[in-house]
């Protein structure tokens, strides 16, 4: 496996994943093959298919290196938050807590939800869960934690961007009913309890404040006040990186390296 999953449980708090890097070069090729369009591929891979990769052109290739590119004085924020959502993703498909993944985002500054993973009941007919992903790759994650994610899933939790939300499901639903011609598309979106469906997985970079148990909860604190009800609904995972902009730097690199030997230019 590219990454290391290990289970923490905070109790009524949250549960979660801490994840560890396992082959740095292994990772950095699947995320070029991301920034690439070829999350297919990828997916296919993590499911333990052994499928050789497909070839990319030089055209593909040098889109894929400038959105890894920094222009002169830009900030990294960017780069390094879509980075961190293409491991996110990876991670996902690793630990499948869902029936279906939605595909990753290409443009670094998306505004739409950061990931999302359906679950469907046993017989396909009615979404049963609708986890939303908060990915942030962070030096302040205390900070971002409590300023940024925490007020988003309570926006989420009164019912604000419902409508996107619903959009986002449907797509994904509808991808699903293409495969498979007797899903029941209509059925499967009329059953959706929404308020009982949210969940939340919460996905951040940490350093050496957060790196034990008890600092970890300490750095969920107040997710269950966030997103009341059964712990089950709030998933915490976290990844160690110390020096997380310079690793963000140094991983951007390699992947650029691995675009340029898959389009063999």
């Amino acid at each position: 496996m590219t990454l290391t999953l290990v289970p923490i449980d905070h109790g009524e708090l949250c549960h979660g994943w801490a994840w560890t890097i396992d082959d740095e070069d292994v990772l950095a090729e699947r995320v070029a093959r991301i920034v690439l369009g070829q999350y297919r591929h990828v997916a296919k891979i993590l499911s333990g298919a052994g499928v050789p990769g497909p070839a990319a052109n030089s055209e593909q290739a040098n889109a894929a290196i400038k959105q890894l590119t920094l222009a002169e004085g830009e900030d990294p924020w960017h780069r390094d938050g879509w980075l961190f959502q293409a491991i996110s993703w990876i991670a996902a498909h690793q630990q499948p807590s869902a029936s279906l993944t939605r595909m990753p985002h290409i443009r670094k500054a998306d505004k739409g939800f950061d990931g999302m993973q359906l679950e469907l009941n046993e017989a396909g007919t009615a979404v049963t869960a609708v986890v939303v992903f908060e990915d942030k790759a962070t030096d302040k994650a205390r900070d971002t934690i409590r300023d940024d994610v925490w007020p988003g899933i309570v926006a989420l939790e009164k019912g604000e961007r419902l409508n996107e939300l619903s959009q986002e499901v449907s797509a994904m639903l509808d991808a699903r009913a293409a495969a498979d011609p007797e899903f029941d598309l209509d059925t499967a979106i009329a059953n959706t309890l929404w308020h009982d469906a949210r969940r939340y997985r919460v996905s951040i970079t940490i350093g050496d404040t957060h790196n034990n148990a008890d600092a970890r909860a300490k750095l969920f604190k107040g997710f269950d006040d966030s997103a009341p009800g059964a712990a089950a609904r709030r998933r915490a995972d976290t990844i160690y990186l110390p020096a997380m902009r310079s690793w963000m730097a140094s991983f951007a690199a390699r992947v650029i390296v691995k675009i340029k030997a898959i389009a063999n230019v």
